[in-house]
């Protein structure tokens, strides 16, 4: 007898325009439900629209985090439609995170275009965060079934640990680079954890919720989530200092030049070798780098390991993340697409 033949896995890009495509008509009903001026703003952020409200070509993101929504409940034993409700939550809390985030970073471009603080204002778009925030709660505290009430509390301490993330990203600027007060490696780690961990941590928890799985495979599907996230700033990092501009939307070696500090810098500083000491003179200026400077920094931090420290943290957290979703019985299907994400995410460019 002829076995049949071996299902083919989708593909990352497949997996993500499947679950985007679940996703997006729920999403739009629900940016339809804000105020005229917020739902534009919204559209524009989500890269469904221009500034005067026709169709905009170009990159409308990835999707991990909805598609990591439909994927958990489906790895839970429930059909994705179950958490689609979720899917929309966990983007509209994404998509007011990059409103604020924007602005305090003072980030004039996002995936090529300008951010909405840039093309609205500042006032408008903060405004548009907000209201996105609250509609985001809303759509979980009215969703039909007996889980809602759960997953609002999901989403409530997800939102606790974004905001203690951000403050810490934000205090970072002001500690030196260099001396008992810098700011060290796990330092990051830990803020990455909860300002990026905690929503690809939640959007995983929250397809689990929303499904009716057990705490323990709730607890392991956020857990992969978060540490997902760290690997996930960690590359951001990496593109932030060596990507390509055409690709990610930003000047080469942008994070640099605003003295940022971020893993590939703070792990090239810990080395506290010749580089490192080079590295922090370089930056204990305190003056933006101009480009001859930012290049020179770039080549300092790779030469002090910072460039190769970064790629292994990134391939650490993903393989705990890995790690994590062993713990518990998942379906194997939804499982597979959860796994063959990683890589893509490790390895992307923009």
């Amino acid at each position: 007898m002829t076995p049949p033949p071996a299902t083919r896995q989708a593909a990352p890009p497949e997996v993500l325009a499947r679950c985007r495509d679940q996703v997006r008509p729920a999403l739009a009903q629900a940016v339809r439900q804000l105020h005229p001026w917020h739902a534009e703003m919204a559209a524009f952020s989500l890269g469904w629209a221009t500034t005067d409200g026709s169709p905009a070509p170009g990159s409308q993101g990835k999707g991990i985090r909805q598609a990591l929504t439909l994927l958990s409940a489906e790895a839970a034993g429930a059909p994705a439609q179950d958490a689609v409700v979720g899917a929309v939550a966990v983007e509209l809390i994404h998509v007011f995170s990059l409103l604020h985030d924007d602005i305090m970073d003072g980030d004039e471009t996002r995936r090529q275009r300008a951010t909405v603080w840039k093309a609205y204002g500042t006032g408008p778009a903060i405004l548009a965060g907000d209201a996105l925030f609250a509609l985001a709660v809303q759509t979980l505290a009215e969703a039909p079934g007996r889980h809602s009430a759960a997953a609002v509390r999901q989403l409530a301490g997800t939102l606790t640990d974004l905001v203690r993330g951000q403050a810490d990203d934000l205090l970072f600027e002001s500690r030196p680079w260099s001396g008992p007060e810098a700011v060290q490696p796990h330092e990051y780690r830990w803020m990455a954890e909860n300002k990026t961990g905690a929503l690809l941590g939640c959007a995983a928890g929250l397809g689990a919720v929303l499904a009716g799985a057990p705490a323990t495979t709730v607890e392991a599907l956020a857990r992969a989530g978060r540490h997902l996230g760290v690997a996930f700033q960690a590359v951001d990092d990496l593109l932030g200092t060596w990507g390509d501009p055409e690709v990610t939307g930003k000047p080469v070696h942008s994070d640099l030049r605003r003295l940022k500090k971020t893993y590939p810098v703070l792990s090239a500083l810990a080395t506290d070798g010749p580089a490192a000491r080079r590295l922090a003179l370089l930056l204990g200026t305190g003056n933006p780098l101009d480009d001859s400077e930012a290049r020179r920094a770039a080549e300092l931090v790779e030469e002090a390991g910072g460039r190769t420290a970064t790629l292994a943290e990134a391939h650490r957290q993903v393989d705990i993340a890995r790690r994590s979703l062993a713990t518990v019985p998942l379906a194997p299907a939804a499982l597979g697409e959860i796994l063959v994400l990683f890589p893509y995410l490790i390895d992307r460019t923009g």
